[in-house]
């Protein structure tokens, strides 16, 4: 049950960064896999500054500021 919201929550906070940085999702795949991402990022970033996310929103808001960052940083590294 957990791979199951892990995949849920990493498209809708793949889908929720896609809209807030560019206008548009990446599709289901690469909404997935941004999120994930995102959440791997997301919860080094909290750790680092001490922060903990707890529950399924905490998940979803880390992921979901995980993947924005995620999204800049490639952003930033592709138009060099």
């Amino acid at each position: 049950m957990g791979l199951f919201w892990g995949l849920i929550i990493g498209a809708l906070a793949g889908w929720i960064a896609g809209n807030l940085m560019k206008g548009q999702g990446f599709g289901l795949l690469g909404n997935i896999a941004v999120g994930l991402v995102g959440g791997f990022l997301g919860g080094v970033v909290f750790r680092l500054l001490g922060l903990a996310a707890t529950g399924l929103i905490g998940s979803l808001i880390m992921s979901v500021l995980g993947a924005v960052l995620l999204i800049f940083i490639v952003g930033k590294v592709a138009r060099r």
